[in-house]
């Protein structure tokens, strides 16, 4: 049996663990599976909902902690059980789905496992979102800020679905209007994120590695967007795969090979055993 060398290792879920066509490696799965079974702690840390995650992660045999919706819930994978809920009171969101409104973008609300969505039913990125993430949405036939306001929802995050032309624009837009309020990120190529402050993927590393009761110097962490970005600076090596943004990959202390080339197992062949 191998000797551990990093004790944890946190990985970012769609475009990280998976491949561009949605699934998991046969050569991933080993390794996170030879890893495990020789004492190291594999986790998911993802943007999805709970329950989008949790087949997910089960399929793949995980146990221990899963952490959804970029930190905002944390919760045992076989039981389901949450340890961790947080969100943002539903004034907030409606202030926030207001301003995005008048610029005139889609907006995913996401209420206790329920996502809402004002885009149509027809609209591609919903269908591919909801096809991905095998959740279907609820429409909100009047403005979502008004939804959200008369039905007091409040919510684990906003998601905001734009081109990939404006995705830049918007994320600055939102940055420097609440981002010393709340957390403002990129999950995707047509995702810009508004969660509630400090519950980011970093500090979601420190809640697990303080769970396992190991330190953060024996951590890694990999990931591919800007949502990945404080949970890959708080790890002592933070690992960006080949088809990271460049953001990400400027801040890594190492740059892997992308999804499609089996990047978890790399990282895990490197830096999980001595």
């Amino acid at each position: 049996m191998k000797e551990i060398d990093k004790r944890l290792i946190v990985s970012d879920f769609d475009g990280t663990l998976l491949t561009s066509e949605h699934k998991v490696p046969d050569e991933v799965r080993a390794a996170i599976n030879g890893y495990v079974e020789c004492g190291g702690i594999f986790a998911v840390c993802t943007g999805r909902m709970l329950r989008s995650i949790l087949p997910r992660v089960r399929e793949l045999g995980l146990k221990g902690l899963v952490v959804a919706y970029q930190g905002t819930v944390i919760a045992d994978i076989e039981t389901g059980r949450e340890i961790k809920r947080d969100c943002l009171r539903y004034s907030d969101v409606s202030r926030i789905c207001k301003y995005v409104e008048e610029m005139g973008y889609g907006i995913n609300t996401y209420s206790d496992e329920v996502l809402y969505t004002n885009l149509p039913k027809d609209n591609e990125r919903l269908k591919n979102y909801e096809s991905i993430t095998g959740i279907d949405a609820v429409s909100v036939s009047v403005p979502m800020s008004e939804f959200i306001n008369n039905n007091k929802l409040d919510s684990q995050k906003i998601a905001c679905i734009v081109s990939p032309q404006e995705r830049e624009k918007l994320y600055e837009l939102l940055l420097r209007k609440f981002g010393d309020k709340f957390d403002v990120t990129c999950s995707a190529q047509v995702l810009v994120e508004v969660s509630p402050l400090g519950d980011n993927k970093g500090e979601a590393l420190k809640f697990i590695a303080k769970h396992y009761g190991v330190p953060l110097s024996s951590a890694v962490a990999i990931g591919d967007n800007l949502n990945d970005l404080s949970m890959i600076k708080a790890a002592g090596i933070g690992v960006a795969v080949g088809n990271a943004v460049q953001g990400l990959k400027d801040e890594a202390d190492y740059v892997t090979v992308s999804n499609n080339e089996f990047a978890v197992a790399k990282i895990i062949e490197k830096f999980g055993f001595k």
